[in-house]
């Protein structure tokens, strides 16, 4: 799968390779590209998987804030919860275009 905002690619990575939660597509670290991402201070948390990280996302011409968020160190029982490792995985704001 594909997540792009604008023209710009922001991560590309098999679909086996992501784990969907809440109907969000979560991306692996591995696959997102260098230079697309800026960490927000955005704060929001999450009562079952943690605090969650924002990312203002695009290039420089065409930025989307808050557009990714990832939950960098999850919560006991999170990883038991969606069956799967997800810690840093990175979703996308509904903004960004999901592609096969």
């Amino acid at each position: 799968m594909k997540a792009v905002y604008g023209s710009t690619v922001l991560a590309e990575a098999p679909a086996e390779e992501l784990v969907k939660i809440e109907g969000n597509w979560y991306f692996p670290p591995a696959s997102l590209v260098d230079g697309t991402f800026e960490r927000s201070d955005t704060a929001y948390h999450c009562p079952w998987k943690g605090d969650a990280q924002y990312w203002d996302v695009g290039n420089d011409d065409d930025r989307l804030p808050d557009g990714a968020w990832s939950y960098p160190d999850l919560l006991p029982g999170a990883v038991e919860k969606v069956g799967t490792e997800f810690a840093g995985y990175v979703a996308f704001d509904r903004r960004v275009t999901l592609s096969d």
